[in-house]
């Protein structure tokens, strides 16, 4: 999804630099695969907060964000004996952007969900009010909650939001703008072209990296979307540099040598993300996953919907 979702440009980047390394022979969770990826996880939300916006009024550098070329440099900024610190991880791709204008606490107030119909048409759809009951106010007559995504704006820049993200002046308020979104809705193709995964999130700030690990969890540890979805999480999103994980996702081993590397561990009091996913097996059926976290189901219908004239 591209901006002003910033999903997209940063699920990608941290991705292509994850695919410099053998995750697999690092083992799963292990303090290595973890380093790795908090490593990747910082420099990327670290461009996210610095370049990211409404594409019409700041450009977009989202296609060097998401080349190769690009991941490759980054990576070689990553050492494997330690962590970088995150006032360290600079934005990579230059001088922010100017505004060019011609006129979260985690909370699970975030909808996902992923559709594959007979046709094999796939459709995800992520959808907010952002934080509880968004902005308390109920439309009237109409019985639902206006959103308060006004918070997604930097409206400080250099000053936390809700989530805690750190952003700049790109995703400054201004008349007509629109605001930065976590939303990453994701559809992955096979080499033919063929759809093999629908997925996406709720979860704020923690929406990217929760999708970063289920796709790295099918692609690099070969599991299939149920244990993909139920394994557990960590995130880190440059600023604060904290690496959070979920209650006993790291072993005390794991977490003894991270700290040896220079992390601060933050157990959270909460799930990361709410996943809802569809995968398309080999032989052709749907295996619909619901994240064991919070709510959601997978369903089938009987037949097919007809349409209202």
């Amino acid at each position: 999804m591209s901006p002003p979702a910033s999903g997209g440009a940063t699920l990608a980047e941290i991705l292509n630099i994850l695919e410099g390394y053998d995750l697999r022979c690092f083992g799963y969770l292990s303090a290595d695969h973890v380093h790795v990826w908090a490593e990747a996880a910082k420099r990327a939300y670290a461009d996210r907060n610095a370049y990211l916006g409404d594409p019409d009024f700041v450009s977009q550098p989202t296609a060097t964000m998401i080349s190769d070329s690009y991941a490759t440099r980054r990576r070689a900024e990553i050492r494997l004996e330690g962590a970088t610190r995150s006032a360290q991880v600079q934005p990579g791709l230059g001088p922010v952007p100017a505004n060019q204008s011609t006129t979260r606490r985690e909370g699970d107030h975030t909808t996902h969900y992923s559709i594959i119909d007979a046709a094999g048409n796939a459709v995800s759809v992520t959808t907010t009010i952002n934080s509880l009951y968004g902005n308390l106010v109920t439309l009237a007559g109409a019985g639902f909650l206006l959103n308060n995504e006004m918070d997604d704006f930097a409206t400080e820049p250099g000053a936390p939001n809700q989530f805690g993200l750190v952003q700049g002046e790109p995703n400054a308020i201004q008349p007509g703008k629109r605001m930065l979104s976590s939303m990453t809705p994701v559809i992955v193709l096979g080499g033919k072209g063929k759809i093999e995964l629908v997925s996406g999130t709720p979860g704020g700030a923690t929406i990217t990296t929760t999708m970063a690990q289920l796709l790295s969890n099918v692609v690099d540890f070969g599991m299939d979307v149920a244990g993909a979805s139920s394994a557990p999480r960590v995130h880190h999103q440059h600023l604060p540099d904290v690496l959070l994980f979920e209650p006993s996702a790291l072993r005390e081993d794991v977490q003894t040598q991270l700290r040896s590397r220079g992390y601060t561990l933050r157990e959270r009091r909460e799930y990361s993300g709410d996943t809802q996913s569809i995968q398309v097996m080999s032989d052709g059926t749907l295996a619909g996953v619901a994240d064991p976290r919070h709510g959601g189901a997978a369903v089938a219908a009987e037949a097919p919907m007809r349409s209202t004239p």
